[in-house]
């Protein structure tokens, strides 16, 4: 009879930690990640800027934009998570800041951004990505793009093309 009344507590313990691991993967909040990679301005390099590419020479600026959206369709901003960080492959990481877009002026919208300079002696050749939420709970969620290597960021060989000089000013009258 306890031999019984032992396995049947442990029965329902195990029963138990499954129920309780199940309510917990419930509760679990599933984040939806929309973004992409754009030129970025930098002095004295012709544009277009906030265009999308994921071709870039050395001593350019490659810019995520990204937004976060909770199960429900809303954005989170810098009160819904802890942070944002883009991971690359050769191990470095660097932090988005939620803002206004564009930084100055009127802005047309809000989103999580980095900006990261291309290293002048920065190997060519494709490079990984990840995006890595972390929650005010520390739960973390991430987003990787494709894995075909046409479609990741890729360093190709060259210099960005120079800013156009400007032009004189009109002789005064």
């Amino acid at each position: 009879m306890r031999t019984i009344t032992l396995l049947s507590t442990l029965a329902l313990s195990v029963a138990s930690l499954g129920l309780g691991q199940a309510a917990n993967a419930q509760v679990a909040k599933k984040l939806f990640f929309e973004g992409d990679m754009v030129r970025s301005g930098q002095p004295n390099q012709a544009g277009p800027f906030c265009v999308l590419a994921n071709q870039f020479k050395r001593k350019e600026a490659v810019a995520w934009r990204i937004r976060v959206l909770d199960q429900t369709g809303a954005p989170m901003d810098d009160k819904g998570l802890k942070s944002l960080i883009i991971e690359l492959s050769d191990g470095q990481k660097l932090t988005t800041k939620f803002g206004q877009h564009p930084p100055r002026g009127t802005a047309t919208d809000y989103f999580w951004s980095v900006q990261w300079v291309i290293p002048g002696d920065f190997p060519t050749g494709s490079l990984t990505y990840k995006v890595v939420a972390t929650d005010m709970q520390d739960q973390t969620q991430s987003w990787e793009p494709f894995k075909r290597a046409p479609t990741q960021l890729t360093v190709i060989a060259g210099e960005p093309a120079p800013a156009p000089a400007p032009a004189p000013a009109a002789p005064p009258r």
